[in-house]
């Protein structure tokens, strides 16, 4: 399946699911990354896998839409057929996703629908929660608010920090994005309304 990643920072997990594809545990094709920074560590772990990249800087489009119709005129060149947000720090809009005829996947550093939005870990650690995690969803018109794929508890231990937190979280997201991408595509993720079921899940590779 041809795949764009959309990634803001460091692009770890975008560095996890590189290596699912070339380990050959996920069967996606990655034909295109993009950012809304530049010199982003994202970029720099596509260029050296090489994968094509593009930048797509806020500042250089008149309004938000005019940047999202660009991406979506991208992602038709490139034939993409699943995109992937990876640390995308950017909300896409509600008329991109009516016209994305793909499905969109992103990762979120909570137990969604609990801390929805940025500083996700600072909001655990801050209101006291006992056990966080991170969640795999389908995107849509809403705020972190799409169907759930996959989703894995994280202990919060006491005296955590928010970056403490967000270290062990991003050992955990490292490893379920690629499985619930993997699940996807192989046509294991069955949704009616709101509710995943993933099906057959044991014994895959």
């Amino acid at each position: 399946m041809r795949t764009a990643i959309l990634a803001s920072g460091r692009g770890s997990n975008l560095q996890a699911l590189i290596e699912a594809c070339q380990n050959g545990s996920l069967p996606i094709e990655i034909v295109a990354v993009g950012s809304d920074q530049l010199e982003t560590g994202a970029l720099k772990r596509a260029e050296a896998a090489g994968i094509p990249t593009r930048v797509f800087l806020v500042r250089d489009y008149p309004h938000r839409q005019a940047q999202e119709e660009d991406l979506l005129i991208w992602m038709r060149e490139n034939r993409v057929e699943l995109l992937l947000l990876a640390g995308y720090m950017r909300v896409l809009g509600s008329e991109f996703i009516r016209q994305a005829n793909f499905p969109v996947v992103n990762i979120h550093p909570s137990l969604l629908p609990a801390f929805p939005g940025l500083h996700a870990q600072r909001q655990a650690v801050e209101y006291g929660v006992k056990v966080s995690g991170c969640t795999v969803h389908l995107v849509d018109e809403g705020l972190d608010s799409g169907p759930i794929i996959l989703q894995e508890a994280v202990p919060v231990l006491p005296g955590d920090t928010e970056e403490s937190l967000a270290q062990r979280i991003l050992v955990v997201e490292h490893r379920i994005y690629p499985e619930a991408v993997r699940l996807l595509v192989l046509g294991k993720v069955e949704r009616t309304g709101r509710r995943v079921q993933i099906l057959q899940k044991e014994g895959l590779a």
